[in-house]
């Protein structure tokens, strides 16, 4: 039985009319996107900052990898294995009601495990993703000035962990379509697409844990904005 998401879609119509549309989503096959950076020198950079704590670099770019769609979750809260697992912000489309629709969600990933196998780290984590979404073909023209964003608690205070705009990441159709369009039945599919290095705190630290994330994409043309703020609940690791 497939898990089933809802979201609060918004449509614009041609005079600029906004209307929305709640819709029930059953999940059925989740892709996560990786190494979709659009420039040759920010692709390195991320490559650099996950190898520095201990991750592989990947064997092409960009990369699909398929992981369980029962991982999404629109929680407050998640609960991960032990207390060095991250977020990070990445657009997402969706298919539902005959339409792309984009949101925002976050890549949650285990990192002790990336280190000895991306794939099985994506596989480790809930992902959490946002209720609100709009249709995709409304902001694709313009998808390179929308911008992503993402906060972190980090010593008591929320501070600014990742930002940039969609002109970072390749186009998002052209991603999807590189696993999704010739298989066909687009409907109930997710995938992620990608994001943006993390700032490094004081301490020079990249990519870090967090005990509570905020995620956000923002259309700076309609004043806009999508937000899903979620905590991280570390479980204990026995043997």
């Amino acid at each position: 039985m497939s898990l089933t998401l809802s979201f609060a879609c918004e449509s614009v119509a041609t005079d600029g009319t906004r209307s929305a549309q709640l819709l029930s989503v059953p999940a059925r096959q989740l892709v996560i996107a990786g190494w979709t950076g659009r420039d040759a020198a920010a692709i390195a950079h991320h490559i650099e900052e996950l190898e520095a704590i201990g991750v592989p670099r990947p064997s092409s770019v960009p990369l699909y990898y398929r992981v369980s769609a029962g991982l999404l979750t629109q929680s407050a809260a998640i609960e991960a294995l032990g207390a060095q697992s991250s977020g990070e912000a990445e657009p997402m489309l969706f298919c539902a009601a005959g339409e792309w629709w984009l949101t925002v969600a976050s890549d949650h990933t285990d990192r002790r495990v990336e280190t000895y196998s991306v794939a099985v780290s994506k596989q480790m984590c809930a992902k959490p993703v946002a209720t609100t979404a709009w249709r995709w073909r409304d902001v694709a023209p313009y998808q390179d000035e929308l911008q992503l964003r993402s906060r972190i608690l980090e010593e008591g205070r929320w501070i600014d962990y990742q930002q940039g705009t969609f002109a970072s990441i390749r186009p998002l159709a052209a991603l999807r379509d590189g696993i999704y369009q010739a298989e066909g039945g687009d409907e109930g599919r997710f995938m992620t697409c990608g994001t943006l290095g993390a700032i490094p705190n004081g301490k020079g630290e990249g990519i870090r844990p967090a005990t509570e994330m905020e995620l956000e994409i923002h259309d700076p043309r309609l004043k806009r904005s999508i937000v899903h703020r979620y905590a991280v609940q570390a479980l204990e690791v026995v043997a």
